[in-house]
């Protein structure tokens, strides 16, 4: 390798890592001030590193085929960064690549071209009232739903985590709400300050004021004498899952609605956003956002169906262990859950490939499902065995999916890789609700095999804070569409 070569190769990554720094602060700027979530071919860029900028930019390739450098969508975030925007999804990888590449947009200048794209958002105000939220529970799921609200602080930001409820109240039970929220084993460090208020029993993190109420019933708490009106109550302790129990967070004052972390009973919509949020009225007062396996495959599910017919199927998931398994061998009332969940592979029920039907009715009765719980503590995997109503290929079925993941309305939830080396670790902190594994994908003729991995915790919350957003009338378009 002669001198040259190494100047030159050196020189492009300082280029790259220029403009990604640069590019870095706005990024971060239009979420905060403009609550405008900016993507690259489906990647998010929220917290994303300098690396993180520069390998998504290279990802581009992969889809398209031509490069994306990332002096060419520089000049496309700097000039979004200057308008006035309504809060949106906007995908900079795509627009970028358009402006380059699409003949349509040629002698258009970056403001021109904005303008036509943007024409629903620019120079629109977002004038939405800010909305309270409070969680009930500060377990795995409340944590990280604690996360992803707080990291939304900005003066543009409609959703504030006004109060956690928990059970107890002994002596540290703060610092260890704080530590917990502060170090995560499997998600790593809290991206930011974390403080404790020991004078009002209160959290404070980036600017958030987290009061911490003690309550052993929901009915029985007082939200407005911490100044909370209207709230939301995101209830992920699960011990109450039908109408009647949830409905008790209806009966304390200081608040309107009641969404469930796990899937409901009864008469209670089981919402999949993506999939069935159109089914979110402005009356619904109690919702679930099911669960995290319904979640990643229903999305998956849907598109197939629609696109090649599903005539039945099984379903098996490759589940994390939870809370709710025994580390070591002990008393437990579920079949086998009492055995060591650290230890050994363990087969349970799960109920999702039943409740798929109740988000997406198409499918009600055409599959059966059984898990696999095992030892590790994040990252599910789900096998999906297909009889499909046509013929197809492998190659056919990967490229709708892929497509499906970059250009549908399901973009968010479903997500798509092709790499042959990727493991369940490699998917902690996915955003997307699901992961199409393309190289472990079997057709033959009308019988298809699909694994689709799941980050089960943060993938779900993030799920589960779109259901929120929608419960607030908080409905954000994707650009492009």
């Amino acid at each position: 390798m002669n001198q040259q070569f190494e100047q030159e190769l050196m020189g492009s990554w300082q280029e790259r890592q220029e403009y990604a720094e640069m590019m870095q602060p706005l990024l971060g700027k239009l979420y905060r001030d403009k609550a405008v979530e900016v993507s690259i071919f489906g990647r998010p860029m929220l917290g994303a590193n300098i690396v993180d900028i520069i390998k998504a930019h290279r990802t581009v390739r992969l889809h398209t085929g031509e490069k994306l450098r990332l002096r060419e969508s520089w000049p496309i975030l700097e000039a979004l960064s200057k308008l006035t925007l309504a809060p949106a999804h906007i995908d900079l990888g795509k627009l970028a690549y358009a402006y380059h590449h699409d003949q349509q947009n040629q002698g258009l200048d970056i403001d021109q071209y904005l303008a036509k794209e943007l024409a629903g958002i620019v120079g629109e105000v977002d004038t939405h009232p800010v909305q309270d939220v409070v969680l009930y529970g500060f377990g795995r799921i409340g944590r990280l739903l604690a996360r992803l609200l707080i990291e939304r602080q900005g003066k543009n930001n409609k959703l504030r985590l006004r109060a956690i409820v928990v059970r107890g109240g002994k002596d540290g039970d703060l610092e260890k709400r704080a530590s917990l929220l502060r170090r995560d084993s499997v998600h790593g460090p809290f991206n930011g300050s974390i403080t404790v208020d020991h004078e009002r029993n209160a959290l404070k993190a980036n600017g958030s004021y987290i009061q911490v109420i003690y309550a052993d019933s929901p009915d029985s708490v007082d939200y407005t004498q911490y100044g909370i009106k209207d709230a939301i109550v995101v209830d992920n302790t699960g011990m109450w899952r039908d109408r009647d129990g949830l409905g008790m967070h209806l009966k304390a004052k200081g608040t309107k609605k009641a969404i469930l972390t796990a899937p409901g009973k009864g008469d209670v919509k089981n919402i999949v956003f993506g999939v069935n949020h159109q089914d979110i009225l402005p009356e619904d007062t109690i919702l679930s956002a099911a669960s995290c396996t319904t979640n990643a495959i229903t999305p998956v599910l849907k598109v197939l169906d629609e696109k090649f017919g599903i005539e039945n199927g099984h379903v098996e998931t490759v589940h994390s262990f939870t809370n709710d398994q025994n580390l070591i061998d002990n008393f437990h009332k579920a079949d086998r859950r009492g055995r060591s969940a650290s230890l050994n592979m363990v087969i349970t029920e799960t109920g999702a490939a039943q409740a798929v039907s109740k988000a997406y009715p198409k499918l009600h009765g055409k599959l059966t499902g059984n898990a696999i719980r095992v030892p590790t503590p994040n990252v599910s995997l789900a096998i999906l065995n297909l009889n499909l109503a046509k013929s197809t290929s492998r190659d056919e079925i990967n490229d709708f999916l892929r497509n499906q993941s970059l250009f549908s309305k399901l973009q968010h939830q479903i997500d798509f890789t092709s790499s042959k080396e990727i493991v369940s670790t490699d998917l902690v902190g996915t955003r997307s609700a699901s992961v199409v594994d393309s190289q472990a994908t079997i057709v033959a003729d009308k019988r298809a095999t699909l694994y689709v991995w799941y980050d089960n915790e943060f993938g779900y919350s993030c799920q589960v804070m779109r259901v929120v957003q929608a419960m607030a009338g908080l409905t954000y378009p994707t650009i492009p569409a």
